[in-house]
């Protein structure tokens, strides 16, 4: 005789899969997104860049008509290379290509000393100051310390 066994979730289990939805879902910046979604024009500026928040953040993925790999070696601002651009200055974020898998990221203006990045897809970034508001992201695939140039997004604090 088989017995039937009914599944149930402690509500513990029920907050952390809603919790878990929600990460997933706005995987392509998490609070940079909520930030972004509040700014109505990428040219206003806040009252100030207060230390702790948010003072730029950038998704990079590239001309969707030619890749990542192309982005330039010098530092653009080209709206086609970004998925969605921050910058508390009210200034331009830009970027440039230096090698297979590593990008710089600038802020014009900011004065941000410290930054997180997340690769796109089966990969990670990883992070470091070059100078106030500029950034060094290096992407890997998963498991691996090669690099790949794979879609990117970054937040400077």
């Amino acid at each position: 005789m088989t017995t039937h066994r009914r599944l149930s979730a402690s509500p513990g289990t029920a907050i952390a899969l809603v919790a878990l939805f929600f990460a997933l879902y706005f995987t392509l910046g998490g609070s940079a997104f909520a930030v972004g979604e509040r700014i109505q024009s990428a040219s206003v500026a806040q009252q100030r860049c207060a230390n702790g928040a948010v003072r730029g953040f950038a998704t990079v993925t590239g001309n969707p008509s030619a890749g990542i790999a192309n982005v330039p070696g010098e530092f653009t601002s080209n709206r086609a290379l970004f998925r969605r651009t921050f910058n508390c200055t009210g200034r331009a974020a830009q970027v440039r290509r230096t090698a297979t898998g590593v990008f710089e990221v600038r802020f014009v203006g900011s004065s941000s000393q410290a930054a997180t990045a997340t690769g796109f897809g089966d990969a990670y970034a990883t992070v470091e100051p070059l100078s106030p508001g500029t950034f060094r992201v290096i992407v890997h695939p998963a498991g691996r310390d090669d690099r790949v140039d794979v879609a990117f997004a970054i937040v400077a604090v």
